[in-house]
Order: structure tokens, then C-alpha cells, then sequence
């Protein structure tokens, strides 16, 4: 299984034969290194509705033909653009043909925001993601939150997406918290240095991670981690 970094809270999952888009704010993003007609993908995950994570998700599906999965309120939000939509909601899961995806909290906000008026959609959301025997969790924007250790006791994490920019989500040092009780193999750095206000040195929580005993791998954008 891959799983590629494209910038933000950007990242691909492939399998051998699915591939999946999460939170593709492509077009943009400063960083990014890709064009968002480039994408390929069966299924697009939006975690909330802030513009750098809704992003290209709408163009994606319609060029692919890719359903967009998200919560309820953002879903419906979607569909009302003339996406193909699966709507989901906090605690529930569902089996796709790529795989099963269950939602999880995020401690957030989630609004569309087009010519000044703002659209709310809904609670924002982690995923957890099963794909060939693999269980990869994006935890979306968000801080730190006591059931973080619920998900570690639950779940044998493969690989953690957490972010680390601080001012909008948890920084580095509550991202060190929360890698501790989720107990993923590997932990991924994310949503940090796209902007000014959420500048961070991600090899000072490589450097936290490993002396707590836990594994870190820093994604340059566009580069690929195989599991």
C-alpha cells in the first residue's frame, strides 16, 4: 500500500488497484507541486469545509468520476454542486469497494465560505481508513482530545496523519500527546508551513516522537511512504 504526501492535509492512499484522494487542496497551495487535473482517484475524503481541505475536491469528482465521501452536512453541500456523494456521520463506518472508512471526531469548525457568505457543514471529522489490512488515521483538523487513547486501544493504527501547525489545530507538543495514545506504528506530520501562521520545524517533533520511544516519518510533497 502507498500513501502519498501532496502538501497540507493532502495525501493519497493506493492499493493495488484503488486509489483513494484525501482533503485535496491542490490548487492554491503554495507548495503544491502537482496540478489538481493530475489526480486520479476512486473515492474523495473531505474532512470539513475550510477551502484548504474542501480545495479541489468538487472538480476532482467531476473530472473522475469519483464519489466524494464526507459528513452529512458537507456531503449534501457537495451534492447541491452536482457531485456523487456518500453522506456519513461521527461513530459511523461503511464498507466501499476500496475498503471500509469509519469517521471520527475532530475538534474543529467546517463552513464553506464563497463571496462572503458562509455555508455551515456540519461537524468536521477524522477518518480511519482500512485498506489491504492496513488502518491509516487522518485525523483532519484538530486538537488534542481524551478519546484519541480510546482509538489507540481499539485500533492496531498502521500510520497516524496528525497535524502539528498550531494557531488552528493542535501544535507539536499536543501532537506528541496524541501519537502517544493512539500507538500508530508510524506517525506522519501534517498541515504545517503552508502559511505563515502555522510555520513548524517537523524534525523537532521527529526528534519528541523518538525520545518517546515512537516512530516518525517527515514526507517531503510528493513523496511516497509504502506500508
Amino acid at each position: 500500500m502507498e500513501i502519498g504526501f501532496h502538501g497540507h492535509a493532502c495525501f493519497s492512499l493506493a492499493s493495488k488497484d484503488k486509489r483513494i484522494i484525501i482533503d485535496p487542496f491542490i490548487k492554491g497551495n503554495p507548495l503544491a507541486k502537482i496540478n489538481w487535473e493530475q489526480v486520479e482517484a476512486d473515492a474523495v475524503l473531505v474532512t470539513h469545509g475550510h477551502g484548504d481541505h474542501l480545495g479541489d475536491a468538487l472538480q476532482i469528482a467531476e473530472r473522475t468520476g469519483a464519489m466524494i465521501i464526507a459528513p452529512n452536512e458537507l456531503a449534501k453541500y457537495c451534492q447541491s454542486k452536482g457531485a456523487k456523494v456518500h453522506a456519513m456521520h461521527i461513530g459511523g463506518s461503511y464498507h466501499f469497494d476500496f475498503g471500509k472508512v469509519k469517521l471520527t471526531p475532530a475538534w474543529h469548525g467546517s463552513a464553506v465560505i464563497e463571496n462572503g457568505e458562509i455555508t455551515y457543514t456540519g461537524n468536521p471529522c477524522g477518518f480511519l481508513v482500512f485498506m489491504e489490512d492496513k488502518v491509516i488515521y487522518h485525523a483532519g483538523d484538530t486538537a488534542l482530545f481524551g478519546d484519541m487513547e480510546l482509538l489507540g486501544r481499539i485500533y492496531q493504527i498502521d500510520v497516524a496523519l496528525l497535524p502539528i501547525g498550531d494557531n488552528f489545530t493542535m501544535g507539536i507538543d499536543d501532537a506528541v500527546i496524541a501519537a502517544q495514545f493512539l500507538k500508530a506504528k508510524t506517525v506522519i506530520p501534517m498541515h504545517y508551513n503552508t502559511f505563515d501562521l502555522i510555520k513548524q520545524d517537523p524534525q523537532v517533533f521527529q526528534k519528541k516522537l523518538e525520545e518517546k520511544g515512537l516512530q516518525c516519518k517527515i514526507l517531503d510533497i510528493e513523496e511516497r511512504f509504502y506500508l
